[in-house]
C-alpha cells in the first residue's frame, strides 16, 4: 500500500521522509551538485528525494518538482521531459507538482522564484538535466555495489538498473536506500540528444487529462476551513485619499463581518465574497479627486504628443544620422500609436492568506513566488521558514500575475482579523487596478538611396518607465531597456541609427504584458520598414531580406511563412497578405496575416495567420504548436480590439462589455512551422506576440491601399481613413 505524503506534510517535514537527499547549489549556473547524505528515517514504504528536485517512490512513481508556474504554456511538461530523459524513466511513471518556495529553487539566472520572460524551460534545462542525470548515476552505482559489479557494465533504462551480462535488474524505486550511501557526482554525465526518447518529440501535457476533469486547484478554487473572504473599496481615481464612509451601512449587509480602512482603501470581511463585494458598494466612500483628476483619453493623447516635442534621451546611436538623412534620394516620415491594454486575464487577481502569530501559509496563482515571500515577511514580519507558499494552477498570467498586491492585501486583511481570508478582485477591480501595458507615440523617419536601400533611421519613442518601479537597477543612465527594446536591437543591419527615448510621467501603473516591449515597438518598426518598402518600389519581403544578409535566422523564419503562405502568389480578390518578423527572447519569429477588409463598415477580418519559430532545440514540439496558437489569437485581439480607456483621473474600463476581446468565432486559421537547430533554447510563449499586429496592419495596406498606424485596428479608423483616401 502506497504511503502518500500531501504537499503541506511534504513541506513541513523539509523533505525528512527517508532515503536519498541531493542538494542543488543555485548560486551559480550550471548548478553545483553537493554530496548526497542521508536522512533520518530510512522506512522502505516512503518516498525518496535523490535531489531537490526529485522525489522516488518504492513502487518506481517519480514525482518531478517544478519552480517554475504553470499558466498553461506546458513548462511543467517540459521540464518534466528533460528530467524524464536524464534520469532514463517511462513517461507513464512522471508525475509533477509545484515546487517549495525556498532559495534552492531560485531560477539560476534570475536569483529568484519568478515565471516569466519566456524563460521556464530554457533558464532551467541544465539544472534539471543535470539533476536528473546526477541521479541516474547514483542509482547506477548502487546497483553496482548490489551485485558487486563495475558500474560501468550496469544501464540504466526505463527506470531501472540492468546488468546486461547477468540480466538482473532492479527498480529505481529498490535502489534509493542505497544509493544514498554513494556521493553526488559534480558533472554527471548527460546523455547525448540522439539517445533521448522524450526531447524533440510531441508529448502529451501531464496537466491536460486533470484540467479537463477539473482536478486542478487555481486561486479561486481554494478553499481553507474558517476562511472569510474580503474585498477593498478603493479609489477610482489615481492618488485620490479617503474622505469618508458609511461604516454602518456596509455593516448592515448580511454577512459582513468587519469594516476596516487598509492600505489604499476600505477592508470589508463578510462570509462570502458576494456579501464582502455588496458591503463595499453600500460603504459610499468618498475621495479626493485625486494626482490627475483631468486625466482622460483626451488628456492622455495631448499629453504624449507634448512629450514628443521635448528632447529626450540618446538610447542608441551609430553611424551618423543626421547626416546620412540629408543625403538620402528619399526620405519619409511617419507617427505610430500604441493604447494602454489590460492583461484580460479570465481567472482575476486573487490570494487566500492565514497569518497566524508564529507562522503564515498562502495560496496564490502568482508568477512571483520570491515577490509574495518578500511582501509576506514585511507585511507578517516572520522569518521565511514560517511562511509556506502553495503556488495553485493560474488562470492566464501574461505577466500581471508577476504582481503582489493582491496578496499584500489579503495578508494585511488576515493579520487584522486573525483568520484565514479569501480575497478576490472584482472584474472592475482587476481593470482598474492593472498595470498595464504601456501605452506609446513613436516618430519616426527613414532615408532611401538611390538604389533604394534603407540607410538611415531616427526613431524617436514617447513611453510610461516599467523598469523604473519593478527593477530599477537595471534601468541605465535614464533609460529604461524595455522602452526601447525591439527598435535600438532591431533585427536589420542598420548603417545609421539614432534611438530617443522620452518618459511619460504619469500615475497609470505599467507593467510587464507578453513580451513586453517588444509587443508595441514592433509594430512600430515592421510598420515602417513595410511603409519604406513600398516608398523604394520594392516588395516586402525582399526588401527585408536585404537588410538581414548578416542575419539569417531572421531572414530564415521569413522565407519559411512566405513559402508556407504563398507570398508572391495570387491572393483571393479582395485579400492582402502582410509579413513582420522579430527576435526575443532567444527565439526567431515571423508572422503572415491574410486579411481582408469591408469598405462600409469597415471590419477587418483575418483569415489566415503563418507563423514560422527559430527557437533553437525543442524539447516539446506540441506546446510550441500551442503556444505559437495561443500567442497569435492574444496579438490579433490586442492589434484588432483592445484598449484601455481613461476618466476622471482614473480607469474607466470596468469590464469585458467596454473591452471587447476576440471571440472564437473570429479566430482565423493559424499554422505554426518550426525550425530547429542545435543552438541554446530559446523562449515561445512570448515572441510569437510581436510580429503579429504589423503584419495584420501591413495586410490591411496590401488590401486596400489604406495605411493604419494607430492600435488597435478598429472599424471606425478604417473607415475614416477610407474617407481621407478617397
Amino acid at each position: 500500500m502506497r504511503d502518500s505524503m500531501n504537499r503541506r506534510s511534504f513541506l513541513k517535514k523539509s523533505f525528512v521522509g527517508a532515503g536519498l537527499m541531493l542538494a542543488v547549489n543555485l548560486s551559480g549556473f550550471p548548478p553545483i551538485l553537493a554530496n548526497a547524505r542521508k536522512t533520518e528515517d530510512e522506512n522502505p514504504t516512503k518516498e525518496w528525494a535523490p535531489n531537490a528536485w526529485l522525489r522516488i517512490h518504492p513502487n518506481g512513481i517519480v514525482t518531478v518538482l517544478i519552480n517554475k508556474s504553470e499558466m498553461g504554456q506546458g513548462t511543467w511538461t517540459g521540464l518534466a521531459m528533460v528530467v524524464a530523459d536524464q534520469l532514463d524513466m517511462e513517461w507513464k511513471d512522471i508525475r509533477v507538482e509545484a515546487s517549495p518556495v525556498r532559495d534552492e529553487y531560485k531560477d539560476p539566472i534570475f536569483g529568484m522564484q519568478l515565471t516569466g520572460g519566456s524563460t521556464g524551460v530554457r533558464h532551467m534545462y541544465d539544472t534539471m538535466s543535470k539533476a536528473g542525470a546526477a541521479a541516474r548515476e547514483m542509482l547506477i552505482a548502487a546497483a553496482a555495489s548490489e551485485w558487486k559489479v563495475p558500474a560501468g557494465e550496469c544501464v540504466a533504462s526505463k527506470g531501472a538498473v540492468t546488468h546486461p551480462k547477468t540480466g538482473r535488474t532492479l527498480g529505481y524505486g529498490r535502489l534509493c536506500t542505497r544509493a544514498a550511501n554513494f556521493p553526488a557526482p559534480q558533472d554527471p554525465p548527460l546523455k547525448p540528444r540522439e539517445q533521448f526518447q522524450f526531447i524533440g518529440k510531441s508529448m502529451p501535457r501531464l496537466d491536460m487529462f486533470d484540467k479537463v476533469n477539473g482536478k486542478p486547484v487555481f486561486g479561486m478554487d481554494v478553499f481553507v476551513p474558517g476562511m472569510l473572504c474580503s474585498s477593498i473599496e478603493k479609489p477610482s481615481a489615481y492618488g485620490a485619499k479617503l474622505l469618508s464612509f458609511d461604516k454602518e451601512a456596509a455593516e448592515k449587509i448580511p454577512g459582513v463581518q468587519k469594516v476596516f480602512t487598509i492600505l489604499d482603501g476600505i477592508a470589508v470581511v463578510a462570509n462570502t465574497t458576494e456579501a464582502a463585494w455588496k458591503g463595499c458598494k453600500a460603504l459610499n466612500a468618498k475621495w479626493t479627486p485625486g494626482s490627475m483628476p483631468d486625466l482622460d483619453d483626451i488628456s492622455l493623447q495631448r499629453m504624449c504628443l507634448e512629450h514628443m516635442r521635448k528632447k529626450g534621451l540618446t538610447a542608441k546611436n551609430i553611424g551618423d544620422t543626421h547626416e546620412a538623412l540629408k543625403k538620402a534620394t528619399t526620405r519619409m516620415v511617419s507617427t505610430y500609436s500604441i493604447p494602454y491594454v489590460a492583461h484580460a486575464a479570465f481567472e482575476p487577481q486573487n490570494c487566500t492568506a492565514d497569518v497566524r502569530a508564529d507562522s503564515c501559509e498562502i495560496w496564490c496563482p502568482t508568477q512571483s513566488q520570491t515577490g509574495v515571500l518578500n511582501v509576506a515577511m514585511k507585511e507578517t514580519e516572520l522569518p521565511a521558514d514560517k511562511i509556506i507558499i502553495h503556488t495553485t494552477m493560474l488562470g492566464g498570467g501574461f505577466g500581471g500575475k508577476v504582481e503582489v498586491k493582491v496578496a499584500q492585501e489579503a495578508l494585511a486583511i488576515s493579520k487584522t482579523v486573525g483568520k484565514p481570508v479569501k480575497h478576490i478582485w472584482s472584474r472592475k477591480e482587476d481593470f482598474r487596478n492593472d498595470c498595464f501595458r504601456p501605452g506609446s507615440l513613436h516618430m519616426i523617419e527613414g532615408g532611401l538611396d538611390g538604389q533604394g536601400s534603407l540607410i538611415a533611421w531616427r526613431h524617436k519613442v514617447v513611453v510610461s518607465a516599467i523598469m523604473e518601479r519593478l527593477m530599477p537597477a537595471l534601468v541605465k543612465d535614464g533609460i529604461d531597456p524595455t522602452a526601447v527594446d525591439g527598435i535600438g536591437n532591431m533585427d536589420y543591419s542598420m548603417p545609421n541609427l539614432y534611438v530617443e527615448y522620452v518618459k511619460l510621467d504619469l500615475p497609470i501603473p505599467s507593467g510587464f504584458w507578453r513580451s513586453v516591449g517588444n509587443s508595441s515597438n514592433t509594430f512600430a518598426v515592421e510598420s515602417f520598414v513595410d511603409e519604406m518598402a513600398h516608398v523604394a518600389g520594392k516588395d516586402p519581403l525582399e526588401f527585408r531580406l536585404n537588410m538581414l544578409k548578416q542575419n539569417p535566422r531572421a531572414a530564415g523564419v521569413l522565407k519559411k511563412v512566405a513559402d508556407k503562405g504563398g507570398w508572391g502568389k495570387h491572393a483571393s480578390e479582395g485579400v492582402g497578405r502582410g509579413i513582420a518578423v522579430r527576435f526575443c527572447y532567444g527565439s526567431y519569429v515571423a508572422q503572415m496575416a491574410e486579411v481582408s477588409v469591408d469598405r462600409k463598415s469597415g471590419v477587418i477580418r483575418v483569415h489566415r495567420m503563418v507563423a514560422a519559430i527559430d527557437p533553437g532545440q525543442v524539447v516539446n514540439p506540441d506546446s510550441v504548436l500551442a503556444q505559437i496558437e495561443g500567442a497569435t489569437i492574444m496579438a490579433i485581439s490586442v492589434a484588432l480590439k483592445e484598449r484601455i480607456s481613461f476618466k476622471n483621473g482614473g480607469v474607466a474600463t470596468s469590464n469585458f462589455s467596454d473591452y471587447p476581446i476576440m471571440a472564437m468565432s473570429e479566430i482565423p486559421r493559424i499554422e505554426g512551422h518550426i525550425i530547429t537547430n542545435n543552438d541554446k533554447i530559446g523562449g515561445v510563449g512570448e515572441p510569437c506576440v510581436p510580429p503579429v499586429a504589423p503584419a495584420i496592419a501591413n495586410a490591411v495596406f496590401a488590401a486596400t491601399g489604406i495605411r493604419l498606424r494607430s492600435l488597435p485596428l478598429t472599424p471606425d479608423k478604417v473607415r475614416s481613413a477610407s474617407k481621407v483616401k478617397s
